[in-house]
């Protein structure tokens, strides 16, 4: 068992057990569009965040976080790119007045969440405001934004999924077996909650547009055939990880 190395994590547990948002919070987000993507390892949530965030329509939450910025294939990671660097006492306050839609504590390393003052920004810009999140940021954030839009990312099949991921370069078998079992606790979430969006995400530009069709109350051509997929995903997962799935 990993052992908390945050200096203050007693005190982020209390605070998130019970975590409130505040009333500024609420005013924020009434009136304001909120997309929430989920996937499974592979399933281009990235390329497709990118693809709705330069249409314009879109604003990019960049969530804050206490770890230290990482070196990635030898760059720099940069605050206000990949995340808001905080410290564990920046986090703390504002916490405690509510200012975070949602917040997590991450293996007892790190605390990260999506604060107001993103919000504030794509409210002010009237864009959408879209991020990437875990089955139990979903939650979280739907408890304080009902109206919020989850949509879950498909692989339109198992063999194509699988390509996908192994075009990302070399993987040791634990690292990949890691993949398939958080991508199988993502599928069967998909499935228990009645809360989520279906997307097959066959390329781009389709996958763009159902979530703008969504997001304009239109009906979603792929959710009944998606939810067929995800139990097909969900079969040729139990034949490779076994007992264990």
């Amino acid at each position: 068992m990993i052992e908390p190395s945050l200096k203050h994590y007693s005190e982020f547990k209390e605070i998130l057990s019970s975590y409130q948002v505040s009333s500024h919070a609420r005013d924020v987000l009434n009136g304001l569009k909120l997309v929430l993507l989920l996937a499974p390892t592979s399933a281009g949530k990235n390329t497709i965040i990118r693809h709705q965030i330069a249409t314009g329509r879109y604003y990019n939450l960049i969530s804050d976080t206490t770890r230290p910025p990482r070196v990635n294939d030898g760059v720099q990671e940069q605050d206000g790119v990949e995340y808001w660097f905080r410290t564990e006492e920046q986090m703390l306050a504002d916490l405690r007045a509510g200012g975070f839609l949602e917040a997590e504590i991450i293996h007892g390393q790190q605390v990260s969440g999506i604060s107001i003052r993103e919000l504030e920004k794509a409210k002010a810009a009237n864009q959408i405001a879209i991020t990437d999140v875990d089955p139990e940021g979903v939650r979280n954030i739907l408890q304080a934004k009902p109206d919020t839009l989850a949509v879950m990312l498909v692989p339109p099949n198992y063999d194509e999924w699988q390509r996908r991921l192994a075009s990302r370069g070399k993987m040791r078998p634990d690292e990949r077996r890691r993949r398939l079992e958080t991508a199988a606790k993502i599928f069967a979430d998909g499935l228990k909650q009645d809360s989520y969006h279906f997307v097959i995400s066959e390329n781009v530009e389709q996958s763009s547009s159902i979530i703008d069709a969504i997001v304009e109350g239109k009906a979603n051509p792929h959710q009944g055939r998606a939810r067929d997929i995800i139990q097909q995903l969900q079969s040729r997962l139990r034949d490779e990880l076994g007992d264990t799935y």
